[in-house]
């Protein structure tokens, strides 16, 4: 008789305590050496300085009185009086400060994909409602000073010369910013520098600090985003999300805010991805989700979403998947996006403001015919990778997957007691666990 295939073990527990842990998705190998998973995780906050409380909103360029710094915006959220949210779309210069924005979407400064780069490669052009937003803010003398203004500090930081911008025209440097108005590389700013009423500069606002109401509404902003870029460039096949949180993962401030990118590749991870789901459409449950529950590594859960410990990352990762039926983020249900933002929300309080970390997000790209679940991943920035692994494609992390666990477990409930994250998580030993609870494999193509 023919035996039949089992796939590895992804997580394995040497006699003497080490673990080694093999990534399903990505093949990566990581060992957790015994004695280091108690370490401390190595990061703290500066000392405290006092906040200057005549910079308040002027910390840095994404701050709500520096709107001026950032390229014309492309929408915002607001919060009126009532308590209700608001997007407000294609906001004038003269409107700028008429009203605050919780989140605002903006062009990134220095974009990963340039709008010169879709324009020669593609013929991209601009679409005619957005060349003509672009001529509208332009015929503005308030609008046509930011764009000149924005564009001169993007050159300077580009190493032209104070000679080389005199001998340019405006017109010369506005044709510079065509990208502030196509370009498919945006950044999604939070209001807050430091929480509301901070008093020293350790009281960073991050994810984890966000009301999960708030948290919700910065989720549903940046979903509404990536369709907004898939609508505005035919050319692209996947629109890349992630945040980095802090300078050692990758910010240029101490800022909350999130990028998307627009690519015209469906990246390496993608691709892998697609390529096992074609061999083994529940792929995902069973070296995923399921393997987690059996493994007792399941963080949280609710009726849309659950999170686990990660396995086999280089650095210690928190992973949430959405249970939705739903593979396109924005085509799921609120109740479905609330359920997702609510495990991430509480993952970065559990986390804490002090820990650097990316949020990466992997949902199925446009051109794929496979359903592929909408995940995310939270990786905890608390190591650098030195010679043993360049050497050996071999990752040590000082917290295995268990560690990882119990840590963030009492955390989250502690958190729940405080009333800081969602109510009705069901967290630890509560939550069910039941295999396939992913139903994304009912949403194929």
């Amino acid at each position: 008789m023919q035996a039949f295939h089992r796939e590895p073990d992804w997580l394995t527990v040497m006699a003497d305590g080490t673990v080694k842990q093999l990534n399903p998705f990505s093949g990566t190998e990581v060992w957790t050496v015994a004695g280091r998973g108690n370490r401390p995780l190595g990061v703290s906050l500066p000392p405290p300085v006092p906040l200057d409380p005549e910079r308040h909103g002027r910390h840095c360029p994404f701050c709500e009185r520096r709107y001026l710094e950032t390229p014309p915006e492309k929408s915002r959220m607001v919060r009126r009086p009532d308590g209700s949210w608001e997007t407000l779309y294609r906001t004038t210069a003269e409107e700028l400060y008429a009203t605050t924005a919780e989140f605002r979407r903006v062009p990134n400064l220095f974009e990963i994909l340039s709008y010169q780069y879709w324009h020669a490669n593609y013929g991209y052009v601009l679409p005619s409602r957005v060349a003509a937003r672009r001529t509208a803010y332009l015929q503005s003398a308030a609008g046509r000073a930011h764009v000149l203004g924005v564009a001169r500090a993007k050159l300077v930081a580009s190493g032209r010369t104070p000679e080389q911008l005199d001998a340019m025209t405006s017109d010369e440097q506005v044709e510079f910013a065509s990208g502030f108005f196509g370009g498919g590389h945006d950044v999604i700013i939070s209001r807050r520098h430091f929480v509301d009423g901070a008093v020293d500069n350790t009281q960073l606002a991050g994810s984890g600090t966000l009301t999960p109401d708030e948290h919700y509404q910065l989720l549903a902003f940046t979903v509404e985003s990536i369709s907004a870029l898939f609508t505005l460039n035919r050319y692209a096949r996947y629109v890349v999300v992630f945040q980095n949180w802090l300078r050692p993962a990758g910010a240029s401030f101490d800022h909350l805010h999130k990028q998307l990118v627009a690519v015209d590749e469906r990246g390496v991870q993608a691709e892998r991805a697609v390529a096992q789901l074609r061999a083994n459409p529940n792929v995902f449950n069973e070296d995923a989700v399921n393997y987690a529950g059996y493994k007792n590594l399941v963080l949280a859960e609710n009726d849309h979403a659950i999170a686990f410990a990660g396995f086999g990352h280089r650095f210690p990762s928190l992973e949430i998947y959405s249970k939705s039926a739903e593979c396109d983020p924005w085509e799921q249900s609120p109740e479905e996006l609330r359920g997702m933002s609510d495990l991430l929300h509480a993952m970065h309080a559990a986390t804490g403001v002090e820990v650097p970390s990316n949020e990466e997000w992997h949902y199925r790209p446009i051109d794929v015919d496979v359903a592929m679940p909408w995940r995310i991943v939270l990786k905890w920035r608390i190591s650098t990778l030195a010679g043993f692994e360049g050497a050996t494609k071999i990752y040590l992390n000082t917290l295995d997957p268990w560690a990882i666990r119990d840590r963030t477990v009492t955390k989250l409930l502690a958190l729940r007691d405080d009333g800081r994250i969602a109510a009705n998580l069901r967290i630890g030993s509560e939550a069910e666990c039941r295999p396939n609870s992913l139903r994304y494999n009912a949403g194929s193509r």
